[in-house]
């Protein structure tokens, strides 16, 4: 059972065609499982939709981010800067009609689903428990929270990361120990972790195999889109993975 997991794309469709061009030629794909922030800051938000839409194996999951969450209701008050509150105005008013009919009909209108996979308990969350929107789950934080899931796919930080907790619980058969494996893709569209590669998770949910990858991808061409409507910010950061 081969999942295919992304994140926050952002509106970056030369990401987005590229991870797809190297999936499609490697793997046999499932399902998807999408976790928020398709749209915002890229200048393809509406090109990213309608590749999406054309996908060709079902997308389990396909929760809202805090961006789609802040475009939907006009709500951009937590973002950190000016800048960010700009472009989100900037991209729900180049929304199509297509576009938001995929938005609110297609996706999940919160930031978490809880879902069972080839008997597996998971759960998909953009942030964290804490905060399903703005607050991200990370490795050093305290975990325990999440000891009824097996997996727990998360976003928003933009940064990678593959972790393995036990939590004690009354098994014998195990030896007394519950596993949870908490998997972030990273970032399609808009990496963090000082790498601009397009990045992304293959999983065999039963094997447990997991693929962290990157994927090269032609970013001279989606910075060619920024022509100065929203802060150049989001252009330069393309190049460094910041």
């Amino acid at each position: 059972m081969n999942l295919l997991i992304m994140s926050d794309i952002h509106g970056n469709k030369s990401a987005l065609l590229s991870v797809l061009k190297k999936v499609n030629a490697k793997h046999r794909i499932d399902a998807c499982i999408l976790l928020g922030d398709i749209i915002d800051y890229g200048m393809h938000s509406n090109e990213v939709i309608d590749i999406l839409k054309g996908l060709s194996y079902p997308v389990l999951c396909n929760i809202r981010g805090n961006h789609e969450d802040a475009v939907v209701n006009e709500n951009y008050e937590r973002f950190s800067s000016e800048r960010g509150r700009e472009c989100s105005k900037f991209t729900r008013s180049i929304l199509t009609q297509n576009s938001w009919d995929y938005i609110n009909q297609e996706m999940s209108d919160r930031g978490f689903y809880e879902f069972e996979c080839a008997g597996k308990k998971c759960l998909a969350v953009h942030g964290s428990i804490e905060d399903e929107f703005w607050i991200s789950l990370k490795p050093e934080d305290e975990l325990s929270v999440y000891q009824k899931y097996d997996y727990v796919f998360s976003g928003h930080s933009h940064i990678p990361h593959y972790i393995e907790k036990y939590y004690s619980v009354n098994n014998k058969n195990a030896r007394n120990k519950k596993k949870v494996i908490f998997i972030n893709p990273g970032s399609v569209g808009q990496p963090r972790n000082l790498n601009p590669m397009a990045q992304y998770v293959i999983l065999d949910i039963k094997t447990e195999k997991v693929i962290l990858d990157k994927v090269v991808y032609d970013i001279l061409s989606e910075q060619s889109a920024y022509k100065g409507q929203v802060d150049e910010f989001y252009k330069n950061r393309l190049e460094m993975g910041i």
